[in-house]
């Protein structure tokens, strides 16, 4: 009776040991961003509120390991190494850069990028549907037809635009090529700065005055770290500058047609926490953004002698006065 008894508290602890080790387990989450500006903050701070909401509390069952490598691609690599070595349950990459070193180390642990434009291009996965492997996550692809669209309806005499973009990195040069195409389609010119580094940014955007008729921000992480730099070339040239995200428009842009960067964050959060509960990255198709949000900047428009019409502020889910 003895053995039996304990056979039967064996297989009782055997049943309950994974529920009880798996609700006392501590996740471990690393969260790499490429560089530190309002855009990608956002996605960091919409990917730790989603986690939060779905009961993932630091201190409590999760930890959270954040490094940002300052738009510096070395340390963006040291930073996947050491990230690997800890042993996470989940890499979190923030922007193209950080997401290729990580993709490049990571060979066992699930990646999920995000805020990345051409996910096949930088090859981080093979094809959105099914990317396989250990990597998912969500692309920003802009909507550059709308975005287009957008800007001939505020400024309708612009036939060349302007912008600055960094030759070395991926989704730049990706969404350049994509925004010269869309713009030739209409008949329309695209006129290139480039900028390599934050502080070449300034000179880049002085070097379009009098050669375009407004000047366009894309995703590019170099030239969004220093906006304020394109932004005062704009004001003093009276060139309209707009932004592709909406938190360029804060500070300092016309107007924006974008996405807002928090709610990129959540729906990365919510990736995430299908791969703590289960869930193969291979098997989660790519995600895109498709909800646009329009924020306007009045004073930044008066400064570069665009007046907003009423129903452009009507339609304004953001007026910044």
């Amino acid at each position: 009776m003895a053995a039996t008894s304990l056979r039967h508290l064996l297989l009782a602890l055997l049943v309950f040991l994974p529920s009880t080790v798996l609700a006392d387990k501590t996740y471990v989450i690393g969260i790499t961003q490429i560089v530190e500006h309002p855009a990608l903050d956002a996605v960091t701070q919409g990917v730790r509120d989603e986690l939060a909401e779905r009961g993932y509390e630091p201190g409590k069952n999760i930890r959270i390991m954040f490094e940002s490598a300052q738009g510096n691609t070395g340390t963006a690599a040291q930073i996947a190494r050491k990230f690997v070595g800890e042993r996470p349950d989940a890499i979190i990459a923030i922007a193209t850069p950080s997401a290729q070193t990580v993709a490049a180390v990571a060979r066992q642990i699930p990646v999920v990028f995000s805020a990345v434009t051409d996910p096949v291009g930088a090859r981080l996965v093979p094809n959105l549907e099914a990317p396989g492997g250990n990597i998912t996550g969500i692309t920003d692809m802009i909507l550059l037809a709308q975005h287009i669209d957008f800007i001939l309806r505020v400024a309708p005499d612009t036939k060349t635009f302007g912008t600055v973009y960094n030759p070395g990195e991926a989704n730049a040069v990706a969404l350049v090529e994509l925004l010269e195409k869309a713009l030739a389609e209409r008949g329309l010119r695209l006129e290139k700065a480039a900028a390599t580094r934050t502080s070449e940014v300034l000179g880049a955007a002085r070097s379009l005055v009098g050669k375009v008729d407004a000047i366009y921000i894309t995703t590019d992480n170099t030239v969004v770290s220093a906006a304020e730099a394109v932004i005062s070339v704009g004001e003093r040239a009276r060139i309209p500058v707009f932004a592709a995200d909406t938190a360029t428009v804060a500070r300092g842009a016309i107007a924006a047609l974008g996405f807002d960067y928090y709610d990129v964050g959540r729906q990365t959060g919510v990736v995430v926490s299908r791969i703590l509960e289960g869930e193969r990255p291979g098997d989660i198709p790519v995600q895109g953004i498709d909800r646009l949000s329009l924020h306007v900047n009045l004073g930044a428009a008066g400064r570069m002698g665009i007046k907003l019409s009423d129903d452009i502020i009507a339609e304004a889910e953001r007026v910044i006065e």
